[in-house]
C-alpha cells in the first residue's frame, strides 16, 4: 500500500473497519479512532515520542486493540497553502509507517485544528492549561479524522 488520496482511502479499507487519526506534534502524537461506520471521531491516546520504531509499534497496538485498518495523518499545511517543514516531516512519517506495514494512509489538512482545539477548550470547557496540553494533541486528532470523515460522507455514493 503507499500514501493514498483521501477520495480513495475507502475503497483500500475492509468495510465496517474503524480508522485512526493523527496530529503529529514535536513530542507527542495524539490519537483519534472513527466508529466502524467512520461517522464519528473519538479521542483515543496520545503517544509520547522516543524512537520511531516504538511509537509506531504503540500506534499499531492501539490501531489492533480497535480493529482500526486505516490512517489518516494531519498534514500541516501553512496558511498560504504551501508545504514546509512539518509537513515533510508528517509526509516521512507516513513513509517510515509504510516501510514497517502495509497499511492504507491518506492525509487530511489540518491548518488551524490545534488553535481550534485550545479555543474550545479555553473559552467553553475553562480546561486549565496543565491538562489543556494533555488532551490538545488527542483531541486534534479527533478534529482532523473528523474533518476527513465528514468530507468521505460527502461523496456521491
Amino acid at each position: 500500500m503507499a500514501v493514498i488520496d483521501l477520495l480513495d482511502l475507502p475503497g483500500a479499507l475492509p468495510p465496517h473497519t474503524p480508522v485512526v487519526g493523527l496530529d503529529l506534534g514535536e513530542k507527542t502524537i495524539g490519537v483519534a479512532v472513527s466508529d466502524a461506520t467512520r461517522t464519528v471521531a473519538s479521542p483515543l491516546d496520545l503517544i509520547r515520542k522516543t524512537k520511531f520504531t516504538d511509537d509506531a509499534r504503540a500506534l499499531f497496538k492501539l490501531m489492533e486493540s480497535r480493529g482500526a485498518t486505516g490512517v489518516v495523518i494531519g498534514l500541516p499545511v501553512n496558511m498560504d497553502g504551501t508545504e514546509g517543514p512539518r509537513c515533510q516531516s508528517s509526509r516521512a512519517f507516513a513513509r517510515n509507517l509504510l516501510r514497517l506495514k502495509d497499511i492504507p494512509i491518506a492525509f487530511w489538512d489540518e491548518r488551524m485544528s490545534s488553535m481550534a482545539i485550545n479555543r474550545v477548550l479555553i473559552e467553553e470547557a475553562d480546561v486549565t492549561r496543565a491538562r489543556r496540553a494533555d488532551l490538545v494533541d488527542k483531541m486534534a486528532a479527533a478534529w482532523i479524522l473528523q474533518g476527513a470523515l465528514e468530507r468521505l460522507r460527502a461523496l456521491p455514493e
